[in-house]
């Protein structure tokens, strides 16, 4: 079909067209972005930290407060953590139970370099430091693919100290430091402290949540941390983790009751933990979803009032039209090649737009680059959208009998 008539009709409309051509380019900017940023988070939402969440438990809380000097008062938190430990090992629901105060995705506070060598000469890898006893891997549930646990005599324990002499890394911060794959055995440089790698597991998310190049980066550290904020993580037998869970809760205050556990603290399934810490990330992923489809419904509105507008205003030429031999199908296509010209001019205005919404959006709110697939996919749902919009306007229209040229 010549689009030239078209063209010449859609410029006796400028003021209209121009309207939803800039409504096109306007929702296709928004939601481009905001679906990108939907998509962004419903990932971050369900990544796996590469342990068996099911039956984890994490209790947070600040023990009572001793007093003497600096190696009385760690020797003292260190009794008072290995008693701790020992009595929720004892409960009939605990399959077993660690001291450590950071978890995958949810909080930790260690982190540096591992190297090759001392000085950095051959570069450094991040990572993530999880610190904690033999017991610790386990408890994660992290899936040991070479090597071994710690021994019981490597753990170490105080305030502060530097790096141990084994660690056990994840697959992804093995293979970066070692690519040819035989990092187990081998030595490394742990913030400038020499430690040998005694085993690797599959997969351990760091701390962190953001989306850096290091975040399956991750070390574990035989120490047991002696500090009055302490976290423990106690796996459960199965099924049992609100058995667990009161049962912990007894055993630890009949221990010492002088233990505190204030807001924001507490004995928490790691599942409900996981859940509320994305709460307000999910209440904003729904939010944009919902201001999404409001702005892709009058969108979609506005291109059937226009549509129905036009075809109301040309009656008669379409009578006239039908009248020279016209088919219905013509006079669908006719529409259909209009609307497709205006969508197509906003969706090109559009696709800059959210290119320039997205690079504002990384300057002031730390947004990362946003992929051409979400524009690209933003671009054919608005096409596929006016195509939907305008086919009831235009089946109406294809149906003017030729008799309406002659009244």
């Amino acid at each position: 079909m010549n689009v030239y008539p078209i063209l010449v009709a859609l410029r006796r409309h400028k003021a209209a067209v121009l309207l939803i051509v800039l409504q096109i380019a306007l929702t296709l900017a928004i939601v481009a972005n905001a679906f990108f940023i939907v998509g962004h988070t419903i990932e971050r939402m369900t990544r796996t930290s590469g342990l068996d969440e099911n039956g984890l438990i994490f209790v947070w809380q600040k023990l009572p407060v001793v007093t003497g000097d600096a190696a009385t008062i760690i020797e003292k938190i260190d009794a008072m953590q290995r008693a701790d430990l020992q009595a929720i090992r004892n409960l009939p629901d605990v399959q077993d139970a660690t001291a450590t105060a950071s978890f995958p995705l949810l909080q930790g506070d260690g982190e540096g370099d591992i190297s090759l060598d001392a000085e950095h000469k051959g570069g450094f890898v991040h990572a993530a430091y999880y610190y904690g006893d033999e017991h610790l891997r386990a408890t994660f549930g992290a899936r040991l693919i070479a090597g071994r646990d710690f021994y019981a005599s490597e753990i170490r324990h105080g305030q502060g100290l530097p790096g141990s002499p084994v660690i056990i890394v994840s697959k992804a911060l093995a293979d970066q430091l070692f690519p040819s794959g035989n990092a187990l055995g081998r030595t490394v440089y742990q913030d400038g402290k020499l430690a040998t790698i005694v085993g690797i597991v599959e997969h351990l998310r760091t701390p962190t949540t953001d989306d850096s190049n290091w975040a399956d980066n991750s070390a574990i550290e035989p120490l047991r941390e002696d500090v009055f904020w302490t976290g423990y993580v106690i796996r459960a037998r199965g099924g049992r983790t609100t058995a667990a869970i009161r049962d912990i809760h007894k055993a630890l205050y009949d221990l010492n009751p002088m233990r505190h556990m204030p807001r924001g603290a507490g004995i928490h399934p790691v599942n409900e933990m996981r859940a509320s810490y994305y709460d307000d990330e999910r209440g904003v992923a729904l939010l944009m979803s919902v201001i999404c489809l409001i702005l892709l419904s009058v969108t979609a509105a506005g291109i059937v009032g226009l549509t129905s507008f036009w075809v109301g205003q040309r009656h008669r030429q379409i009578g006239v039209r039908r009248a020279l031999g016209a088919r219905k199908v013509d006079i669908l296509r006719y529409f259909q090649i209009e609307n497709l010209l205006i969508a197509g001019s906003g969706a090109v205005i559009g696709a800059l737009c959210a290119f320039g919404l997205n690079a504002w959006l990384m300057k002031h709110y730390e947004m990362i680059h946003l992929p051409l697939s979400y524009v690209a996919a933003g671009v054919l749902a608005m096409l596929v959208l006016g195509q939907a919009a305008v086919l009831v306007p235009a089946r109406r229209a294809s149906n003017v009998p030729p008799v309406v040229a002659t009244r």
